[in-house]
């Protein structure tokens, strides 16, 4: 999941975990568990190329468990999976496009705020929230929009086929569905958790060897930040804090789409 302070999951941030998971030669398969409410498209599609060409390289099926969200970029990434599974509770689908602002025009009318904006090139200023929207921005924002969503449909339609068992109009909608629902349309194949279906799949005796992605949130960054900044007067963290608190809320309500 990304947030506009906060990359999230990217390519270079799990390339190694991953070429790691492959590498471990004794396994005939590689779980994948996501949970995330969404992201950049852009990574999530680097993120499952990836993981198709090592399962194509190293010949290993990929089973991907949904956990309580696999929603947007989140189920984009699902699709890197040869089968998908979910608990009953997940979160799935949430297959389309979404971009939020504020007009803030008025505020700062009110406020007796000045904008002043200084361009070269009469698009800098695309859909600037301190100025008043206008159509021919928000109708470039839309076709964007809908190449971007019709990129995803083709990833969906390209992974999951005749698997789906439901109009475009309704998988593509940007609805989102509880894991049996998601099951009935096609957008996962079972429901089921990665410890109990991998010991089904392969029998009792199977390993599962965790390979973790690093990383961390609001706490490992603090004990990574310095404590004083160029002036020696703690601006360092006090600068990474407040980074941290903005992307924690954006990421709340990122959840919070979802009811969680």
């Amino acid at each position: 999941m990304a947030t506009p302070l906060r990359p999230g999951l990217s390519l270079a941030t799990v390339a190694g975990a991953l070429d790691r998971a492959f590498s471990l030669s004794r396994h005939r398969a590689v779980a994948v568990a996501i949970n995330s409410p969404g992201g950049s498209p852009v990574q999530s599609h680097l993120i499952l190329r990836r993981i198709r060409q090592l399962a194509d390289e190293r010949e290993k099926r990929v089973h991907v468990f949904c956990e309580d969200v696999a929603a947007s970029g989140g189920y984009f990434l699902a699709l890197a999976g040869d089968e998908i599974y979910a608990d009953p509770s997940s979160i799935v689908g949430s297959i389309g496009v979404i971009s939020a602002s504020f007009g803030l025009v008025n505020a700062i009318e009110r406020l007796g705020i000045e904008r002043r904006v200084y361009t070269s090139g009469e698009m800098k200023s695309f859909l600037d929230p301190f100025l008043p929207e206008q159509p021919s921005d928000v109708e470039r924002l839309r076709a964007v929009q809908r190449e971007v969503h019709d990129a995803f449909i083709g990833v969906v339609k390209e992974r999951r086929g005749q698997k789906l068992r439901a109009p475009d109009s309704e998988l593509f909608s940007g609805a989102f569905w509880s894991g049996p629902r998601a099951q009935e349309l096609g957008l996962i194949d079972g429901i089921g958790d990665l410890r109990a279906t991998m010991r089904s799949l392969y029998g009792d005796k199977i390993r599962l060897r965790v390979v973790p992605l690093g990383g961390g949130g609001l706490l490992a960054r603090l004990r990574r930040s310095p404590m004083l900044g160029p002036a020696g007067d703690g601006s360092g963290l006090h600068h990474g804090l407040a980074d941290d608190l903005i992307a924690a809320i954006e990421a709340r309500a990122l959840w919070a789409r979802f009811g969680l």
